[in-house]
């Protein structure tokens, strides 16, 4: 049913009175203000949405140490910031990412130099959690994180996506679960949220363990990915027009409809109604649902 109403949705684009409507509200994109950081670009390129983009080109996006920490840093700012609803995470240059830096692993390495196996373990640690919480910064962020995915998709790449609420790419994509090719389990999600964004454990294990590549078509077969589109500028423009959507939603909804999704995810159905039970019995008295039923096109405040 969801896959349907996303079909109709864009077929119906241009036809569409209330997306006209926020077409009228697009803006430039530029830089958002307040958001300065060496590794990642962040854009206002339309009204309440925001587009991380990932910008070390020259190094194919390789996810080096202050990129690991930038993500932290921006997305805490991003969850806080009232003039942001949605976010897009793209990649500049030729592929989204390359995963990993090597030389981030050879930093990490020269950190954990203690002769003593308890030290040095406890050592690593840090760092891996410090890792995983790079990504698991785009579950706790409240707003929608949608990932826009052009050429390659490796290792850390993955993780990173599969921590994002939404996933689309390009035709030309590609995805490899590397981390076994370097002598190593992944550690940064993926091996905890493909098996359940795919529903399919025994291809979940395929990838990880074969460290094969896999391309667009078979990342939407999957269900990794829900839409594949020609080339990047289409891929960018449609991931925004669906940012711009969800955006011009209710906020109270939207963050409301993540947080439950999330906790219902890795809870038992009924504690996840008991959850939102709890959560909505604050959340209905909100204004938001008389501007809903009051407005054909109604205007939310900031949250």
């Amino acid at each position: 049913m969801f896959i349907g109403k996303v079909s109709r949705f864009f077929s119906g684009v241009s036809r569409n009175p209330i997306y006209k409507q926020i077409g009228s509200r697009l803006m430039s994109s530029q830089l958002a203000e307040g958001y300065n950081y060496e590794t990642l670009k962040v854009l206002n390129p339309r009204e309440y949405v925001f587009q991380v983009e990932l910008n070390r080109p020259e190094k194919r996006n390789a996810i080096n140490s202050t990129m690991w920490k930038e993500f932290v840093t921006c997305f805490q700012q991003i969850s806080n910031d009232k003039d942001c609803r949605t976010v897009v995470i793209s990649g500049s240059g030729k592929i989204f990412s390359a995963g990993i830096d090597l030389q981030c692993l050879a930093e990490v390495a020269m950190e954990a130099t203690d002769s003593d196996v308890g030290r040095k373990a406890m050592t690593l640690q840090k760092f891996i959690i410090g890792f995983q919480e790079s990504f698991t910064v785009f579950e706790k962020c409240p707003k929608p994180v949608i990932a826009a995915i052009h050429g390659g998709c490796i290792g850390a790449g993955v993780d990173l996506i599969t921590a994002c609420d939404m996933r689309y790419c390009t035709k030309d994509a590609w995805f490899q679960v590397k981390e076994v090719d370097i002598g190593l389990a992944a550690d940064v999600g993926t091996l905890q949220r493909l098996p359940k964004i795919i529903g399919n454990d025994s291809l979940a294990r395929e990838l990880a363990f074969t460290a094969r590549p896999f391309y667009a078509d078979e990342a939407k077969e999957m269900g990794l990915v829900s839409r594949l589109f020609a080339d990047k500028e289409t891929l960018i423009n449609r991931t925004l027009d669906v940012a711009s959507l969800i955006a011009s939603k209710s906020p109270i909804a939207i963050q409301g409809t993540k947080v439950n999704l999330i906790y219902s995810r890795d809870h038992t159905v009924a504690e996840g109604l008991q959850y939102i039970a709890n959560w909505n019995q604050v959340m209905l008295q909100s204004e938001d649902i008389m501007k809903a039923f009051a407005d054909k096109s109604p205007v939310f405040s900031k949250l």
